[in-house]
């Protein structure tokens, strides 16, 4: 198809083009047959100065393809796709809008031998799966946490108050202690606690803190509750108060993978719950902390 020359597009009327802007720019001519083909094909690379106006020049478009008897089912397709897009993203923004900002606890979850399972359970362990997903987005939600993202048997959420993060830990454990699984499986989450200031991007958050709450929630065994240091600092003894039965021991110093210095931990105890573990899943660091006790 020949470029329309300046002249050429000079001597064309308003009604040629699918969309003028506020300043009498002309875009998109659709004065025949072929040039609505191109006007087709290039409509979701114009930008367009507000929603009114792209749907005012979609129309005129859709117009001139049925004057020249062009079936746009391409075109229909692109808009189709693009819309679900801008749904998705739109979705996403107003989840991210929501969760915290600024200095934030974060808790990881991870199902411990998730790949036995599945082989025990082979197709049934779906179910299973979103069973657990449930009952940790109820205990999340109780304690006024906010979901951040859920895939394969991990699960991610973030929260204001760091003692809001140990209730949910623990109303996490105590639930999956207390539910009866299919053929007798054994079900059992480890989970870590981190608190720290991080950056909330379009996608979710991003920065050092999420490396380290997934890294901390490793590093533990299944039934398991492991603070970080930043964690642990930011509980007082009055919030961990409020949790009835609530102690925490002190673990040790450990190198967790990608962190230049290594991190102290701290096993949450409840009365009710599982409190004796094997040695944690990363390398011990000699150092000043004594392993024992508690707090």
């Amino acid at each position: 198809m020949p470029q329309l020359s300046a002249t050429a597009r000079a001597r064309l009327p308003a009604s040629a083009f699918a969309y003028i802007d506020a300043k009498g720019r002309r875009r998109l001519p659709i004065h025949d047959a072929s040039h609505v083909r191109n006007a087709l094909s290039r409509f979701d690379q114009t930008t367009f100065e507000n929603d009114a106006a792209r749907e005012k020049a979609r129309r005129r478009l859709l117009a001139a393809a049925k004057k020249y008897g062009i079936v746009p089912i391409g075109f229909f397709d692109g808009q189709l796709r693009n819309e679900r897009l801008q749904a998705e993203i739109k979705g996403r923004a107003t989840d991210v809008a929501s969760l915290p900002r600024g200095m934030v606890t974060f808790l990881m979850t991870d199902i411990e031998g998730s790949t036995t399972l599945l082989r025990t359970l082979g197709d049934r362990y779906a179910k299973l799966l979103r069973e657990v997903r449930t009952l940790i987005r109820a205990s999340v939600r109780s304690a006024g946490g906010h979901e951040v993202d859920a895939r394969a048997d991990e699960f991610f959420a973030a929260f204001r108050r760091p003692a809001h993060a140990l209730d949910a830990a623990v109303r996490i454990q105590r639930a999956l202690q207390e539910r009866e699984w299919p053929d007798g499986a054994e079900v059992s989450v480890r989970i870590g606690v981190h608190t720290g200031r991080t950056t909330l991007a379009e996608t979710g958050y991003v920065g050092i803190a999420v490396h380290t709450a997934s890294r901390v929630c490793s590093a533990g065994h299944g039934g398991q509750i492991l603070l970080s240091t930043a964690a642990h600092a930011a509980l007082d003894v009055v919030q961990m108060s409020r949790i009835a039965g609530i102690s925490v021991r002190t673990l040790g110093r450990y190198s967790l993978a990608g962190l230049p210095e290594p991190e102290a931990l701290f096993q949450v105890n409840a009365t009710d719950l599982r409190v004796k573990f094997p040695k944690l899943r990363v390398a011990a660091v000699r150092g000043p902390a004594a392993a024992g006790r508690r707090s």
